[in-house]
C-alpha cells in the first residue's frame, strides 16, 4: 500500500507506525531523483493550460503565475523561474487572491475550478511526459513493499479547498488509477486539454472496483435484511 505522511513527522514515528515501509520524500527538499516530483522542480517546456505556444519551467510557476490578486493580475515571469526560488506570491503584498486565470488571456476561475482545470492537468502532464521512468520505478517498489510518500501537505481530497492539495497524494492516485482525470487527460503541444480513451488496464481496474462496490452493497443490504428478520 501507499501512504501519505507529513515531512514534519519524525522518522521514529514513521518507523513505529510503518515498520516495513520504504519512506520516499517527494518534496522540494528531497534528494535526486525524487525531488523531480515536486511542483517546484524546473522540468522546463511545460505547456501552460489554455495558452497556445506558452510554456513554463515548473508546475508551481504556472499555478502562481496565473493567480490573480486584488492588487495584481497574472505574473508570467513566474513561468521562467528555474531555481525553485521566488515562486510564491504573497497575500501581504498583493492583497486577497481572487482566483486564477484560465490561461494568460482567459476568464477568472474560482479556486476549485482552477485546481481541476489548471493544477491537476498540468501536474499530470509532468507525470506523463517528464517522470515516466520514475513512475515505473515507484510501481516496481509498490509491488513488493509498502511505501510512504512524504509531503508538506497531506490533503488528498481534490474538492477540499480549505487546505492546499498534496501532490504526493496525486502521485499515489496516479499509480493506483484512482482518479480518471489524472490518467485520461493529456495536453496537446498547444496547451489544450485532450481526453484519452481509458487503457485496458485502467478499464479493468475500474470494473473491478465497481464490482467490489456492488458486492459490498449487496452484503450490507443482506445483513440489514437479516437484522430486521432477527428483530421480528
Amino acid at each position: 500500500m501507499i501512504f501519505i505522511e507529513s515531512r514534519k513527522k519524525s522518522s521514529n514515528t514513521l518507523g513505529k507506525n510503518y515498520p516495513n515501509a520504504e519512506v520516499i520524500d517527494l518534496t522540494s527538499k528531497a534528494k535526486e531523483p525524487f525531488v523531480k516530483f515536486s511542483p517546484f522542480y524546473p522540468h522546463g517546456n511545460i505547456p501552460v493550460p489554455f495558452s497556445p505556444d506558452t510554456y513554463a519551467a515548473s508546475v508551481e510557476g504556472i499555478w502562481q503565475g496565473l493567480k490573480v490578486f486584488q492588487k495584481e493580475d497574472i505574473d508570467t515571469s513566474k513561468f521562467e523561474i528555474n531555481n525553485m526560488k521566488g515562486l510564491k506570491r504573497s497575500v501581504r503584498k498583493f492583497g486577497y487572491p481572487l482566483g486564477h486565470r484560465q490561461g494568460i488571456n482567459g476568464q477568472l476561475l474560482d479556486y476549485l475550478t482552477a485546481r481541476k482545470q489548471i493544477y491537476l492537468p498540468t501536474y499530470t502532464w509532468v507525470l506523463q511526459n517528464k517522470l515516466t521512468e520514475l513512475i515505473e520505478l515507484l510501481n516496481e517498489k509498490a509491488r513488493t513493499n509498502d511505501l510512504i510518500f512524504l509531503d508538506f501537505e497531506t490533503n488528498g481530497t481534490i474538492d477540499n479547498i480549505s487546505k492546499p492539495l498534496s501532490h504526493a497524494a496525486l502521485v499515489k492516485y496516479y499509480l493506483e488509477n484512482k482518479y480518471p482525470e489524472l490518467t485520461l487527460t493529456r495536453f496537446t503541444q498547444l496547451g489544450q486539454i485532450q481526453t484519452l480513451q481509458p487503457s485496458k488496464a485502467t478499464t479493468k481496474n475500474t470494473e473491478k472496483q465497481a464490482t467490489a462496490k456492488q458486492q459490498t452493497t449487496k452484503k450490507r443490504k443482506s445483513s440489514a435484511k437479516q437484522m430486521i428478520l432477527d428483530f421480528d
